[in-house]
């Protein structure tokens, strides 16, 4: 029989370590928290960093599990899921794979209580957001489980439409991607111009953290914020001119829409 508290974890990698973390750090304890791992080296860390329960297979102790936590990538999914399906069918579903629909997780677990989320790589901090999209099958007590599972990674976005959990990927599930692509750039250039790495490294981490906090604080548009920096004539104005005749704002309208392609095929693909 399922136990009020406990969570398990299919795969123990970066997420679900995120979201292990946040329950620790909340209170959830250690005993009330399973992670199915086949790697053995990934168990030993696992159970090393949060004292959790690491299993090498799915067995019968899933069963005990409330809520059943899908962290694998998604062309793994079929595979993990065969051998969980026969104790995860009374358990709420929270899948956190990219691109797999509720349709196919209810499918694969015996459950239509499904939750999906699309959490980023900054919940490893914190400072992460998901979107989430809940079946209809899913409760408002259990909507408010999962907003509490999440609530130590950060912020959490709910949307009524689950194609759009497809656009919350390209936007913030693979978003902090291309912030490290620009400050690799500003890094690189800055060497080029010839400041050190070092420095490079300090003034584009610092101007992405000051400019985002300003922007978060801010009632005004970022294309606001950004003309009040840019003086006709001046060094910004040559920047961004530049960048207008690269087509990056174009480029980057098309990096996202891949992205959400993307997204809707690993569904397809390995549903």
């Amino acid at each position: 029989m399922a136990a009020p508290d406990i969570v398990a974890f299919i795969g123990g990698g970066n997420m679900a370590q995120a979201l292990i973390g946040g329950l620790r750090r909340a209170g959830r304890p250690a005993a009330d928290i399973l992670v199915v791992e086949p790697d053995a080296a990934q168990r030993a860390r696992l159970a090393q960093a949060h004292g959790v329960q690491a299993l090498a297979a799915a067995d019968a102790t899933l069963a005990t599990a409330a809520t059943v936590v899908w962290a694998v990538k998604p062309q793994y999914f079929g595979e993990a899921a065969r051998p969980c399906a026969a104790h995860t069918g009374q358990a709420l579903q929270l899948s956190v794979m990219a691109g797999i629909r509720s349709a196919q997780v209810a499918r694969a677990s015996g459950s239509a209580r499904v939750v999906r989320a699309m959490p980023n790589t900054p919940a490893l901090i914190g400072r992460g957001i998901a979107g989430l999209y809940a079946a209809p099958g899913v409760t408002a007590a259990e909507r408010r489980s999962i907003q509490a599972l999440f609530a130590p990674t950060g912020q959490a976005l709910w949307v009524e439409r689950e194609e759009d959990l497809d656009a919350v990927t390209a936007v913030s599930g693979s978003g902090p991607a291309y912030v490290f692509y620009v400050l690799e750039a500003m890094m690189s250039a800055a060497v080029a111009m010839g400041l050190s790495a070092e420095q490079g490294r300090a003034l584009a981490l610092a101007t992405f953290d000051g400019a985002t906090a300003l922007a978060a604080g801010s009632p005004l548009e970022p294309a606001a914020l950004r003309a009040q920096v840019t003086s006709r004539g001046g060094t910004t104005q040559a920047a961004i001119q530049a960048l207008d005749e690269a087509g990056v704002q174009a480029a980057f309208a098309r990096a996202l829409q891949a992205a959400r392609q993307r997204a809707r095929e690993l569904g397809d693909d390995f549903g």
